[in-house]
């Protein structure tokens, strides 16, 4: 006579994900539920992501169309505290050095805006004159949105080019309309279109030089110098534009770079991001423990399925594995749909800025394998504490 021992029965991976799809489709409310924790913290992360992505993205797009080679010499003030006046060719100077490409300069001029005659001089509308060299627009990479920009012609004559939002304040909408500078009437010939590196320049009405000279008493002397150099030699520039504007002074006389202040733009974003990641994982970690609860409550609810199965055969294995996967299925149904609503608000989102969405596929790869992860430590209690218990104690549970 042949003796047999008896083997229980291993469960194939597709009954395993079965057997967790059925649990899972036996409570749909408390599954979507719990799957919307996991999913509200993974659209965060993901969204987060891509949007600072995106957002980063444009900027450096900006940066390399506006160029981070401008550099901005302004008058300041001497060690008794009194106005800096820059020299009359200090625009001739800075072009003596050798890696200079361009450069030009304005003048602040005492000068009122207004529409016309009828608006007191108290109530004019806070629009700046600047005198300005006609090669302004080159050095600068601005452009006119309508109208004209000043030539050798129209810089001797009451002719005005204003800035985006100065014409707003004015109430200019085309060019050919007059305004009043101080008790002169200038015919406006331009509207600049927003100067991106130098939104100041938005809100002024600018003059020729000869015109500033003859009208408003113009000295000659400029008060601000826009220089643009080969990127490699910025810093070089850098450090000898003071002295070279100022050279008996050159700490009375401040050098910046527009740019900068993008850069400075960009950082603050990512430190923006890193908060809102940090939220995201909250978020992330609140659901987890949704579905962790929901696993736990289920094993209380299932007992006697579990103590049936057990008598029938099976293992302690089967039944961990079979609420491990139903722990893994949950948590992968909130992160795919977290995953697929984060997608959406950055595509959202870029398009009302004007930007080009940018998704990294690693921002994706990271939020499904945190579910996964969620889901594993989740459902490891629950399922560990399914596998131990006694088929006879799980049959008589109330």
């Amino acid at each position: 006579m042949v003796s047999t021992s008896l083997k229980p029965a291993q469960l194939t991976p597709p009954d395993i994900f079965r057997a967790g799809m059925s649990g899972l489709r036996a409570r749909r409310t408390r599954v979507v539920l719990s799957a919307l924790g996991i999913a509200i913290g993974i659209a965060t992360m993901v969204a987060v992501i891509g949007l600072s992505t995106s957002s980063r993205a444009d900027l450096m797009a900006q940066l390399d169309r506006l160029g981070t080679n401008l550099l901005t010499v302004e008058a300041g003030k001497d060690a008794d505290g009194e106005p800096v006046k820059l020299p009359k060719a200090a625009v001739a100077m800075v072009e003596r050095i050798g890696p200079v490409e361009k450069v030009t300069a304005t003048a602040e001029v005492d000068a009122r805006v207004r529409r016309s005659d009828a608006v007191p001089e108290e109530l004019a509308p806070g629009v700046a004159t600047q005198a300005t060299r006609t090669d302004l627009l080159d050095a600068l990479g601005a452009r006119v949105d309508r109208g004209r920009w000043l030539d050798p012609a129209s810089e001797r004559v009451p002719t005005v080019v204003l800035g985006s939002i100065a014409a707003e304040r004015v109430g200019v909408a085309e060019p050919g309309a007059k305004i009043l500078l101080n008790d002169e009437w200038f015919v406006v010939i331009g509207i600049l279109a927003p100067v991106e590196l130098l939104p100041t320049l938005d809100r002024v009405a600018l003059v020729g030089f000869p015109v500033a000279e003859r009208f408003f008493g113009f000295d000659g002397h400029p008060t601000t110098i826009f220089e643009r150099s080969s990127d490699a030699s910025v810093e070089a520039v850098r450090g000898v534009l003071a002295r070279t504007v100022n050279p008996g002074d050159e700490h009375s006389v401040k050098v910046s770079r527009p740019s900068d202040a993008l850069v400075a733009k960009a950082t603050t974003d990512k430190s923006l991001t890193t908060l809102m990641l940090g939220l995201g994982a909250v978020a992330l970690l609140v659901g987890g423990v949704g579905v962790a609860n929901t696993m736990v409550v289920s094993v209380l609810e299932r007992c006697r399925e579990i103590g049936l199965r057990r008598a029938l055969g099976a293992t302690k294995n089967a039944i961990l594995l079979q609420f491990l996967t139903e722990s893994l299925l949950l948590s992968t149904l909130g992160g795919v749909a977290g995953a697929v609503l984060g997608a959406v608000a950055i595509v959202g989102f870029a398009r009302a800025q004007g930007w080009t969405a940018v998704i990294p596929p690693w921002a994706l790869g990271a939020g499904l394998g945190a579910t996964l992860v969620i889901g594993v430590v989740a459902g490891l209690y629950p399922a560990v504490r399914a596998s131990r218990l006694h088929p006879t104690v799980a049959l008589n549970a109330t």
